[in-house]
């Protein structure tokens, strides 16, 4: 019997969330989540996330959809964005990790996460980095090293979109 891998995900939420967006769908993160586990075999699921006050509702289903959140306060400028980048809580937690997990799946197209790529990949510790657009991400994520673990999510909308649950239609008069 084969041992099923004990494989962790390590999201860089902003990424993953600008980038669906961009390609004209929204993400369930539920069915994203048992995607992970079935395709990847990941049994936990980091999310790091800018933490806004206000926002509790999400914060609260993507925790019970069985993602762990890690939160990075965050910063508004004056022009009115608000900044919380997650990416150094993102290396670090995989490092805390990384003696816990099979393989990593990292989620993202920011370059700025090549060279932990690299090292994971160096350790065999790498499953897949996923992509949430083909059409737009760091040319560094492009180096040889790292090519045959690219997956990307453009062809994933039908399986991963986020759908509007219809109202309950009562057929009483």
């Amino acid at each position: 019997m084969e041992k099923l891998q004990n494989n962790y995900a390590f999201i860089d939420s902003q990424n993953l969330n600008l980038s669906i967006r961009s390609l004209g769908w929204h993400l369930d993160f539920k069915r994203f989540r048992i995607y992970l586990r079935e395709k990847y075999s990941v049994s936990k699921i980091f999310l790091f996330i800018g933490y806004i006050e206000g926002n509790s509702d999400l914060y609260i289903s993507l925790q019970e959809a069985g993602f762990i959140c890690i939160f990075k306060p965050t910063l508004k400028y004056k022009d009115g964005k608000t900044k919380g980048n997650c990416d150094a809580e993102l290396v670090l937690q995989t490092m805390i990790e990384f003696v816990k997990f099979d393989k990593a799946v990292i989620i993202t197209g920011d370059g700025d996460f090549y060279c932990l790529v690299k090292y994971l990949i160096e350790q065999n510790k790498c499953r897949a980095v996923l992509i949430p657009n083909k059409f737009k991400y760091s040319a560094l994520l492009r180096f040889k090293i790292i090519r045959p673990f690219l997956r990307f999510m453009n062809d994933l909308e039908s399986r991963l979109a986020y759908k509007k649950k219809r109202p309950y239609r009562d057929e009483t008069v």
